[in-house]
């Protein structure tokens, strides 16, 4: 045996391999050697936060194998376990001043402590042999000092970012958290042993086995910092020396030639992975997981595969393997590959497999779509205690959000930077253009559009209550007309009067419905067959005048009326129906509210994407949308029976609530053309992202009444505060444009915008007043004036320095009418303006034609007859542009108010005192 007496006078070590095997020290001969039930451990740091969780662990099922621990400073201290306490101490002379004796040290010190904490131990300990480094990221200057010391020294250092190594027939486990919380059901007595450059996969590989069979002698999570101490050509060595290992199976990772030139006297099943990492340049992970040169993922699959004879990887479906072993590169594949390996090589499993690998998924939720059944696994009891949490869950109705901050947030509402699109819910708000006004609104509360069975119950709840004739609300809202109030103001107080007590009736509606049918197995509220027979015997026992009145009303009446004439099916309507004749009662509009928002919302309900408090404040916001509308339309033009001169019942029975909103601004129902105009106008307008202005007054409003109690939240405070800030330049802004469009074409013969041979000279037009400007913009520069008029809604901060630039969402739409054959004179005359401009030397490139000359021009063509017709005056028309904004935007306001109710914190839209400063 080699003798080393040059690193340290007085101090000899033989080397436990032939003179031939390593040039450097190697104290362990066998893997039997590993983890002994001889082995003593003191834990350094042992009250820091990973040893806490972990030590506990390995000392129980270990028999006690830990003798002490330090943590400076907390000398005295213990940590418990369940089989006795384990004393704590300054240091490690100290803990051997107290009579401790150990040979193992588990570190558990923040990198930059490392090496000092190795040094000192080794140092002050003579009989100390094995050093096992949890800690991840030390130094590779401070591996090295480690290294040459415990060489110096004849200590077997192992990691660092290891979780350690584990006898499965010893039952030891030093180190880290091999096998989680509970290693006995993963460190299974066997035959393989497992080297793994990864701790969590290493637990996951020997459970991996037990489903084909085989068990483990030693697994070792060797760590995959930049310098790894015990690697792979000593764990190998090893292995071969260990009478129980039949075969090895190891898991590698790109970056090192650690296993470059293995030899191997045994079968052996190796995993690589990380052909994604090949171009990275930095560390993603394990930071010595960056491959050099020739040492990558690809670049070791060859290495292994030389060494087995082998052409290719082994899979299920191409089983490509020797006696030698077996290349994978996924760790599924691993049972597999070996039990065909050891079967070349006359070997059985070691005891019958254990399980299996399919999916055993403990939940399923498709979310309502219909997969093939391969792709819908089954349900599996889960283990206890998981099965009695599960089955508790399960009664559990809707879902609740985790809260957060959203200050500048939203779970709503989100705009894409590149596009200036933005999205509500995930849809975009082009793609929303293309719905209804109706389908929107209940979009933004349920996450997603209702077919036309709930369109057509959306209808009939707007519509049932727009008319405010007889409500102090309208009669706020003539006021503040009378007194000169802006749109937003006069709809505001509206609005305030929709307090709390209004919409009691329809919430207590809404959580009776939810109490007796949340667990029915009702997913379709559209399934007319379901059988509810039970639900009615419980409620007719009650009979407590929550679901049906002692009689109907007037308005109750008229809704039935209207679901039945749009042949609505819906399970809670027959149900309130049903309930009625057996209690011989009737039934109030409130009621038959609740039952409808109930509808809407409950398939998303069952699938867990609501919670309780959007389905009970639902008929809340269904009776904002109304008045909202309804109050934008003084009390001359509604009275109890009709609203814009239409009967109640003809509008509650006939038309969508896009139709309505239309004539509570022009007075008159649309043609099929200027309904899809205007519900491509709304949608546009839903939202720019919880940052705008108005977004952010519906959720401070939220945010000041403390949503963590989410009962005190009033809805309609959200959406005053959604209305005081918006105003004429957030909101009213529209109107510049318009008004820039009504002076260009004042002097013309224009009859109908729509008319594609309008005999107009669009060129012509647009060069003279570019040439106009031109004149009075050099003017304006030359006198030092850099506040000149700025043409509306051209150039675009992000959409510019291209030759010809475009807004995409302008190209969007005017693609979506160019499909449809609509024509537009205004947006034609835009895009004339920007090619003028860059003609005539106003700009150096053709400016884009921006998405808010899109919501102008199609608000014009619409109003552009009236007005020449004298029908409409120009402060009308501001104030008609300003009303559809606010139309358009209290959707996306409907969206912010429910997520910040769900999911903010109180008084989370705050700015700190420190971000604030004083204008002095």
């Amino acid at each position: 045996m080699k003798t080393n007496t040059d690193l340290n006078k007085g101090f000899n070590f033989q080397t436990a391999r032939g003179e031939d095997e390593f040039p450097y020290y190697v104290g362990i001969n066998s893997l039997a050697d590993m983890a002994t039930k001889d082995d003593r451990v003191c834990v350094l740091n042992i009250l820091g936060g990973e040893s806490k969780t972990v030590t506990p662990t390995s000392h129980e099922f270990s028999g006690g194998n830990i003798v002490c621990g330090t943590m400076p400073g907390r000398s005295g201290a213990v940590m418990k376990t369940k089989i006795g306490d384990i004393p704590v101490y300054n240091n490690v002379l100290e803990a051997m001043d107290a009579g401790h004796k150990f040979n193992v040290a588990v570190v558990y010190v923040p990198p930059s402590g490392v090496k000092d904490s190795v040094i000192e131990a080794v140092r002050v300990n003579p009989d100390l042999k094995k050093v096992i480094i949890l800690t991840e990221k030390v130094k590779v200057k401070h591996s090295r000092m480690i290294r040459q010391y415990c060489q110096w020294r004849g200590v077997d250092v192992f990691g660092a970012n290891c979780l350690g190594v584990g006898d499965s027939h010893n039952k030891i486990r030093l180190g880290g958290a091999l096998g989680g919380n509970s290693p006995e059901e993963s460190m299974v007595p066997g035959s393989i042993a497992i080297f793994s450059n990864s701790g969590n996969f290493t637990t996951t590989m020997a459970t991996y086995l037990l489903t084909a069979g085989w068990g483990t002698t030693v697994s070792l999570s060797s760590g995959k910092d930049l310098y790894i101490q015990y690697s792979a050509p000593e764990f190998t060595y090893a292995m071969h020396n260990d009478d129980r290992t039949k075969a090895m199976v190891m898991y590698i990772e790109p970056g090192g030639y650690y296993e470059h030139d293995l030899e191997f006297e045994k079968p052996v099943v190796v995993c690589v992975v990380g052909r994604w990492k090949a171009k990275l340049t930095r560390a993603c992970g394990h930071a010595g997981a960056v491959a050099g040169s020739g040492d990558n993922a690809e670049a070791k699959e060859k290495w292994f595969m030389d060494k087995f004879g082998v052409k290719a990887i082994f899979s299920p479906d191409s089983p490509t393997c020797s006696a030698k072993g077996a290349v994978v590169t996924n760790i599924s594949h691993i049972p597999l590959a070996l039990t065909a390996v050891m079967m070349m090589n006359g070997t059985k499993p070691d005891f019958e497999p254990r399980g299996n690998l399919e999916p055993k998924c403990w939940f399923n939720n498709n979310q309502g779509l219909a997969f093939p059944e391969e792709l819908s696994p089954k349900v599996v009891e889960a283990i206890s205690p998981y099965n009695e949490q599960i089955e508790a869950l399960s009664k559990q109705v809707g879902t609740v959000f985790p809260r957060q901050t959203l200050k500048d947030c939203s779970g709503a509402s989100r705009m894409d930077g590149k596009t200036q699109v933005t999205q509500i819910h995930g849809v975009s708000v082009l793609d929303a253009s293309t719905k209804s006004l109706e389908e929107n609104l209940v979009q933004s509360l349920i996450r997603e559009y209702p077919d036309a069975n709930g369109a057509a119950m959306a209808n009939v709840a707007l519509n049932a209550y727009v008319n405010q004739s007889g409500n102090v609300g309208l009669e706020a809202a003539d006021a503040a007309r009378e007194a000169g109030s802006s749109p937003n103001a006069c709809l505001s107080t509206a609005v305030a009067v929709l307090g709390p007590k209004e919409v009691q009736a329809s919430k207590d509606t809404v959580s009776a419905l939810i109490e007796l049918f949340g667990l029915s197995n009702l997913n379709d509220a559209s399934d007319i067959e379901f059988d509810f027979s039970a639900q009615l015997e419980t409620a007719a026992e009650a009979n407590d005048g929550v679901l049906v009145s002692e009689k109907s009303g007037k308005r109750g009446k008229l809704m039935l009326a209207a679901l039945e004439a749009r042949e609505v099916k819906s399970v809670f309507i027959e149900f309130l129906k049903a309930l009625a004749e057996r209690t011989e009662g009737g039934l109030r509009d409130s009621q038959v509210l609740g039952a409808i928002t109930c509808h809407l919302a409950w398939s998303a309900f069952m699938r867990r994407r609501l919670s309780q408090n959007t389905l009970l404040n639902m008929p809340w916001h269904f009776r904002i949308f109304s008045a909202m509308v309804g109050s934008a339309v003084p009390s001359e033009m509604q009275d109890k029976k009709t609203f814009c001169g239409t009967d109640n019942g003809e509008i509650t029975n006939d038309w969508s609530f896009t139709e309505t909103a239309f004539a509570a601004l022009l007075g008159r129902r649309p043609t099929e053309e200027e309904k899809f105009s205007f519900s491509v106008l709304q949608g546009l307008l839903i939202t720019n992202g919880p940052g705008t202005i108005s977004a952010q007054g519906a959720k401070g409003a939220v945010s000041a009444d403390g949503p963590e109690v989410p009962e005190r939240i009033q809805i309609n405070k959200g959406y005053l505060g959604f209305l005081s800030h918006t105003g004429y330049a957030h909101g009213g802004n529209g109107f510049e444009a318009i008004a820039f469009l009504m002076e260009r074409f004042a002097e013309s013969d224009l009859q109908d915008p729509g008319v594609k041979d309008h005999k107009l000279n669009l060129k012509a037009m647009a060069t003279a007043y570019a040439k106009e400007y031109k004149v009075y913009k050099t003017q304006a520069k030359a006198a030092g004036d850099l506040g000149y008029a700025k043409i509306p809604c051209i150039n675009h901060p992000v959409f510019k320095n291209q030759p010809v630039n475009y807004d995409p969402r302008e190209v969007f739409v005017d693609k979506l009418f160019k499909k449809r054959g609509e024509y537009n004179i205004f947006q034609d005359y835009y895009h004339n303006i920007v090619k003028a401009l860059k003609d005539t030397g106003v700009s150096k490139n053709v400016y884009c034609v921006n998405v808010d000359a899109v919501i102008a021009v199609i608000l014009l063509k619409m109003l552009w007859v009236p007005y020449k017709n004298g029908e409409i005056s120009g402060d009308a028309l501001e104030k008609a542009a300003f009303t559809t904004f606010l139309f358009g935007r209290m959707i996306g306001s409907a969206a912010e108010i429910d997520d910040h109710t769900n999911r903010g914190k109180n008084m989370d839209t705050r700015t700190k005192a420190s971000a604030c400063s004083f204008a002095g």
